[in-house]
């Protein structure tokens, strides 16, 4: 399926949802707790990003944060029963694409360090480790970032 942009009178809750579902299998596994426990749809749509979505009803996202030098990716999901069907893959592909129009050369992620399937996933489509950073109160690190840098 092609990604859309979500706007305007898009039905936000669905969407926070989905991301509550695709999340789910972090509960009790990292520490912190996910900052999604805080986000609301009328977060999800509000102006400084864009939020990609498959499907009506919806089946995937992302949120793109243009940040100097490079676009951030942030709340990933994929509906738990779809999962393994290329709309991560799709959803990152449509991230590159939004790189080159915005000329930002990097895409950037972070994900949690116990989940250690999501490294594989970032690695797999041609991610790379650039940082280990800790939540305030940790003295560990607790998220990873990875980038890919955008071809021309």
């Amino acid at each position: 399926m092609t990604p859309h942009r979500a706007e305007g009178s898009y039905d936000w809750h669905a969407l926070l949802a989905l991301i509550h579902r695709a999340f789910a299998g972090m509960q009790g596994r990292i520490n912190p707790p996910s900052s999604l426990h805080a986000l609301t749809a009328a977060d999800l749509a509000k102006p400084g990003h864009e939020v990609w979505v498959i499907g009506d009803p919806v089946q995937a996202c992302v949120v793109l944060t243009p940040k100097p030098a490079r676009l951030y990716l942030g709340k990933l999901a994929v509906d738990p029963a779809l999962q393994g069907k290329g709309h991560g893959k799709t959803l990152i592909s449509r991230a590159e694409t939004r790189a080159r129009a915005l000329r930002l050369p990097v895409l950037q992620l972070e994900t949690r360090v116990e989940l250690t399937e999501n490294h594989a996933y970032f690695r797999h489509l041609g991610f790379t480790e650039t940082a280990r950073t800790a939540h305030p109160g940790f003295a560990h690190p607790t998220s990873i970032t990875f980038t890919k840098a955008v071809a021309g």
